[in-house]
């Protein structure tokens, strides 16, 4: 019974409540507010305050500021450079008949070795042909219908078809390729071609705007926007000669090929390349230079090949460190490390350890700039020369001979070590054995047997098979007389180390760090 009261109660107040809660807000609105043309309430002044005036109307807004006049000038470079090169660019299709042998999965084997890092087994596969198809573009720079591109875009293919601005499409032919340089010339036969203006990549400077024209992913007529980042980038390890323009204008798979292009509308390079770790845009892409792919262009068109000159010599970067130990007294240059005999360099009184700082007259300040500027010496042509030798400059003359093959490289396998713990290496006399076998000569060296892995020689680079020639400027024929060369030496300030691999000599400096 008590609970039922208790009940009623709870039922009451929640009534009381409901109905307060509408009650209440209507009498106060009704006592509130005044009756239909009766006067308002007296406003209140406050003591101290001033009584509150009329709101005061808003300011205007201000107005937006006018737009300059100059504004629109640069979009317009952009679309009269764009304007007057995609007209000449091209989209290139290849395709390839290729043989692998297919797994059981039905794939071919370096599908897997590409995408998922298998080997494939090793037992015989049935072996079935593919046909690769390839994308890149070019662009026309004749009216004769002839395109540069990059080598590796039509290297191999079975195929080659090159769509037009307008649409039109062509079978082409190689005219010629260069893969040391990644340039190739095609040819198509049409008329009515329109052609791109050729520009001068010598003048170019970082800074420069430049457009990248071609049809990357397949989008043909795509164009991207950078500027030049570095110019005569060397040491990229894409072509055995390389003097790069460097942009960030987006280059991507598809692009290799088209042209860059200055704010002119003319093209200053070919596109070839990117560094990626993705294998898309990074903002680093990579072009010939104009100026070397008309050379190029030029030489496989009046003969059908492109011929190099040749100085025979080999040369390597001169570091600081390398000069300070050598006393040399400078910092640019080539270091000559190897003189081949018989060759134009021999003949004109070269030796190992010359710093070469001119050729005909043109300053040398990297390898790079040698290696190019003999390339592009015809052959028979007598060049002035102007080393380093010893502190002093010194002038000689040198006939460039035409670059022929590479000689091959010769391995020398070790006799008897000795250990030398300051280095972190083992080094031995040349056996006759190995002379006969590998092509060195006895006493022509010492040769390096082992390497310690946290020496000092291995943080320098040298390993087993390389021959060591010369140790502070000393010819060293065994080692008694490397050991007699390595006495006194101060390794804190550190001593070059003339050392032969393969067919290749250079200078190794080692320091303690």
């Amino acid at each position: 019974m008590r609970d039922v009261r208790l009940l009623i109660v709870l039922v009451a107040a929640l009534g009381l409540i409901a109905v307060g809660g509408i009650l209440v807000p209507v009498l106060l609105y009704w006592t509130l507010t005044p009756a239909p043309g009766a006067p308002g309430p007296a406003p209140v002044a406050v003591a101290d305050e001033p009584a509150q005036s009329a709101p005061q109307a808003a300011a205007p807004a201000e107005e937006a500021p006018p737009v300059p006049a100059h504004v629109d000038r640069l979009s317009e470079a952009f679309r009269a450079a764009a304007k007057r090169v995609r007209p000449a660019v091209v989209a290139i299709g290849t395709s390839q008949t290729v043989e692998s042998n297919v797994t059981p999965f039905g794939l071919p084997d370096d599908f897997l070795r590409r995408f998922f890092g298998m080997e494939p087994d090793e037992s015989p596969a049935p072996q079935r042909k593919f046909r690769r198809q390839g994308l890149g573009s070019g662009v026309i720079v004749d009216p004769d219908g002839y395109l540069l591109t990059n080598n590796h875009v039509v290297a191999g293919a079975d195929e080659i078809m090159v769509r037009l601005a307008d649409g039109r499409e062509f079978k082409a032919e190689v005219v010629g390729a260069d893969p040391p340089t990644e340039i190739a010339v095609i040819r198509i036969k049409a008329d009515r071609l329109p052609v791109a203006e050729l520009g001068d990549s010598d003048s170019l400077e970082v800074g420069d705007w430049v457009l990248a024209v071609g049809a990357p992913f397949g989008l043909e007529q795509t164009v991207t926007s950078g500027i030049i980042s570095a110019t005569g980038r060397a040491g990229v390890g894409i072509a055995d000669y390389e003097s790069f323009l460097q942009t960030d204008a987006a280059i991507n798979p598809g692009n290799s090929g088209g042209p860059l292009v200055n704010m002119r509308g003319q093209v200053v390079g070919i596109n070839t390349a990117i560094a990626s770790r993705s294998g898309g845009y990074m903002g680093v892409g990579f072009a010939v230079p104009i100026n070397l792919a008309r050379e190029v262009m030029n030489r496989i068109r009046e003969k059908g090949e492109v011929v190099r000159g040749w100085l025979g010599v080999a040369i390597q970067k001169l570091t600081p460190e390398m000069a300070d130990s050598m006393k040399l007294g400078g910092r640019e240059g080539a270091l000559i490390s190897q003189v081949f005999e018989g060759g134009p360099a021999d003949k004109a009184g070269l030796k190992v350890g010359d710093v070469l700082l001119e050729l005909d007259g043109k300053p040398v300040k990297t390898p790079a700039d040698l290696q190019n500027a003999v390339a592009w010496t015809e052959p028979g042509k007598k060049v002035s020369i102007l080393i380093l030798r010893d502190g002093e400059r010194k002038a000689l003359t040198a006939e460039v001979e035409k670059r022929g093959g590479q000689p091959e490289e010769a391995r020398a396998e070790a006799g008897a070590p000795a250990e030398v713990k300051d280095l972190g290496i083992q080094v031995s006399n040349i056996t006759p054995e190995a002379a006969g076998r590998f092509g060195y000569k006895p006493g022509q060296g010492v040769l390096i047997a082992g390497v310690d892995a946290a020496g000092l020689a291995a943080r320098a680079g040298l390993r087993p098979g390389m021959l060591i020639l010369q140790v502070g400027g000393r010819k060293v024929a065994g080692i008694a007389e490397f050991r007699e060369a390595m006495k006194g030496v101060d390794l804190a300030q550190g001593i070059p180390f003339l050392v032969r691999d393969g067919d290749r000599q250079m200078f190794v400096l080692l320091k303690k760090r």
